[in-house]
């Protein structure tokens, strides 16, 4: 890789994700975003197929040589948050936030192809370039682009998240399963209403959606292996409407997270037996939507070791095993189409202001980690046709 060549592209990562940073759209709606990339690949002549998986874009670059085709993907819609940051690239759309750092993985993309459509006479096979949209919300854009044809034809797959946990000059990932797979689920208790000061004529939703809550604590205490990794939380309960009157409904929803299919079944079936259970137990009855969403995302041990390998020759890097985490992210069905690795680039820097959570209104990032996480694609790209040509 050609350090200081990315370096002169370095500039234009920062404009074009502060652009992005200023006009973010939400997911599935992310026509402006797909426009702006369509465009910046016509310029530099890169054979595009737009509107992939809603408006998801597909680039080829294929080089001179033979090879093998490496795909790289940057998700690129944003969050329902009111950016609350102080600075000349806040969001200038009401409500609407990248505040996970999808503006910069689409960024870093770019550059990436800028960087590629120079060198066709070096490069060796193809490289396709997967701008996705929809990440944040299930079923995501990942599934749709895969059905449609982005990975027809790929070998292999990588891709990076900015991730301001981790600090800047280091990256992170590991071998196996790294992030949880998530599924929703939504429960109506259906009581019977009545006077708040004649409960004996009433059957009080309220009260058994809130055993219900209890019991599902016992999900993963009582039920799942200690040494699985799996969370069951209960985000919201909405019952009643007056301090007076037993409501008739009361519906909770929450989310499951967890890294083994198995125990990801095993959970289902506990939230349906012990909702159906509970509810009966007060007179209620439960019902129950229960809806599948990311897969746990695993990445491939070679590809793993490819990043451990290629990682301290970008810019200096110091590559971290990464521990497994809660997050979910569709990436993971791509990895379950071809071997491929994704990786966390340290994009935290109090002395920069990027010390805020990913989904926080605040948040932001050190914008070097571009400069990284384009690095690191390229290296990991270059990597892998070299070693297969």
């Amino acid at each position: 890789m050609e350090q200081e060549k990315l370096r002169e592209l370095f500039p234009s990562m920062v404009e074009r994700r502060r652009h992005f940073h200023r006009y973010p759209e939400l997911s599935f709606m992310e026509k402006e975003t797909s426009a702006f990339i369509a465009g910046k690949l016509r310029e530099l002549g890169v054979e595009a197929t737009v509107n992939v998986g809603g408006f998801g874009l597909v680039g080829s670059i294929r080089g001179d040589l033979p090879g093998k085709t490496v795909a790289l993907r940057a998700d690129m819609d944003a969050l329902p948050i009111q950016d609350e940051k102080s600075c000349e690239y806040a969001s200038q759309n009401p409500g609407v936030m990248h505040a996970c750092g999808h503006d910069g993985h689409t960024a870093t993309l770019l550059a990436v192809a800028e960087y590629f459509s120079a060198r066709k006479s070096q490069l060796q096979g193809e490289i396709r370039l997967i701008f996705q949209p929809a990440e944040e919300v299930c079923p995501g854009g990942a599934q749709s682009m895969i059905e449609e044809g982005a990975l027809d034809g790929v070998d292999v797959i990588y891709g990076v998240h900015l991730w301001t946990p981790v600090p800047i000059g280091t990256v992170a990932s590991a071998p196996g399963p790294l992030m949880a797979s998530t599924d929703e689920f939504f429960i109506e208790i259906q009581g019977r209403g009545g006077h708040g000061g004649m409960p004996h004529k009433t059957v009080d939703s309220v009260v058994a959606a809130s055993a219900l809550v209890l019991q599902l604590q016992s999900v993963v205490s009582r039920s799942v292996d200690p040494l699985d990794p799996a969370v069951v939380t209960i985000g919201a309960i909405q019952g009643g409407t007056a301090q007076n009157i037993i409501a008739d409904r009361c519906k909770l929803s929450g989310t499951v997270r967890c890294f083994c299919e198995e125990t990801r079944s095993l959970i289902r079936s506990r939230i349906h037996a012990l909702a159906e259970g509970t509810a009966a137990a007060y007179g209620a009855e439960a019902n129950i939507n229960y809806m599948m969403g990311y897969p746990s995302l695993v990445n491939d041990e070679a590809e793993y070791g490819r990043f451990l390998r290629e990682a301290p020759s970008v810019f200096g890097l110091r590559a971290v095993l990464s521990p497994k985490i809660m997050p979910a992210e569709d990436f993971a069905y791509y990895l379950r189409k071809v071997p491929g690795c994704f990786m966390f680039v340290g994009a935290g820097n109090p002395d920069k202001g990027a010390v805020y959570p990913h989904h926080h209104p605040k948040f932001d990032i050190d914008e070097d980690a571009m400069l990284h996480a384009a690095g690191l694609l390229i290296a990991m790209a270059e990597s892998y046709q070299q070693e297969h040509a």
